[in-house]
């Protein structure tokens, strides 16, 4: 005989460890089993998208490594690249290659850190995130080297970067690049035959490529689910037209190919960084431009492939030395609509993983 059930509610946030930040998930179960989910945010509630309007362009540098603080010199690189398109700024080659270089050490960053806290959630206790912090401690390393920071980078200028590299950081970074894939072997030996891993994510929280293109989902939720769009190849932007990269992507859409895309485009951030060193031309770093700036009337939209997808600046000038209008795309929000989709059906131990694979930072959220 068939025990009768009534579906309850559960919170989860937006205080719990597996909610990655102050982020609320309130679910409807049947049992152990999810029938409804509706994500809650606004928790953080920085408003930086209307704070920026009461700042100059160049004042706004900061806030944006507030976004995802997690990749904040990929942040920097967007808003930049939006109000170069708006004023019309050059910027001097050899910045661009040094702009590519630390987006795509960014990238391997905030990977190892999307891939560790996963891991995490699954129930492997610390040990794989600790693996993966070490190497992102040696990207830290070199981030300090160019800015002086180890988190919030504020190193991309309007018209370049605001220094050139010092004298230790290629052959820093060369040897970075030399020992960085047999680390990446390590994972792979460690975790994807994994039988524990695969149980927890083979075949969970499945987003279609259909479902995955109508939620304008993008970066390794979208390539995840079959989709081989990455905005370096498909709209590039800065030097990235240069360089020879492939785009990982996934076959099913669960939570394990995105694990994988992500394990991948660090091999791919790889082989774009050790392209870039032997290409780095010399000469200036920076355009001068004025400290007020005064961008003619109009709006500008620029985007780049985030860790987290795609990240889209768009400005309104009024001819002012402030923006007009600022808003941001941010990957993480559009991302976190997926989630229903790929959680109903699914017992609550299996939505901290699902979860886990979206890879999400609250700062951009609710910014």
């Amino acid at each position: 005989m068939p025990i009768k059930t009534e579906p309850f509610a559960i919170n989860f946030g937006p205080f719990h460890p597996s909610t990655h930040g102050v982020f609320r998930m309130r679910t409807t179960l049947d049992g152990e089993v999810i029938i409804d989910l509706e994500p809650v945010f606004g928790y953080l509630h920085r408003g930086i998208e209307k704070l920026a309007e009461g700042r100059t362009y160049t004042q706004n540098i900061p806030f944006t490594d507030r976004l995802d603080y997690l990749a904040s010199m990929s942040n920097n690189l967007a808003y930049v690249l939006a109000v170069e398109k708006l004023a019309g700024v050059p910027v001097p080659e050899r910045a661009e290659y040094l702009r590519v270089i630390m987006a795509e050490l960014q990238r391997i960053a905030s990977h190892l850190i999307a891939v560790g806290s996963l891991l995490n959630d699954c129930g492997a206790f610390m040990t794989p995130i600790l693996y993966m912090i070490r190497e992102r401690e040696k990207i830290l390393d070199l981030f300090e080297m160019v800015s002086g920071q180890r988190l919030t980078y504020n190193y991309m200028r309007i018209g370049g970067v605001s220094q050139d590299i010092p004298d230790e950081f290629l052959p820093a970074l060369e040897k970075f690049v030399e020992r960085m894939p047999s680390y990446i072997d390590e994972y792979d030996r460690l975790l994807a035959e994994n039988e524990i891993l695969l149980a927890r994510l083979k075949g969970v929280g499945i987003l279609s490529k259909g479902q995955a293109i109508n939620i304008s989902a993008s970066g390794p939720v979208l390539r995840g689910s079959g989709v081989e769009w990455d905005i370096r190849k498909v709209d590039p932007y800065s030097v990235y037209d240069r360089f020879e990269f492939d785009i990982p992507t996934g076959t099913l859409g669960d939570s394990y190919d995105r694990y994988r895309v992500r394990i991948e485009e660090m091999r791919q951030s790889l082989r774009i960084i050790e392209q870039a060193m032997k290409q780095l031309p010399s000469g200036a770093v920076k355009t001068d431009v004025p400290w007020l700036m005064l961008p003619p009337r109009g709006e500008a939209y620029a985007h780049i492939e985030s860790p987290k997808g795609e990240l889209g600046f768009y400005i309104v000038s009024d001819n002012s030395a402030k923006p007009y209008r600022f808003h941001i795309r941010a990957p993480s929000l559009i991302n976190l609509t997926a989630l229903r989709d790929m959680s109903v059906g699914w017992k609550i131990a299996d939505l901290i993983a699902i979860f886990g694979s979206i890879d999400i930072c609250m700062g951009e959220v609710d910014r």
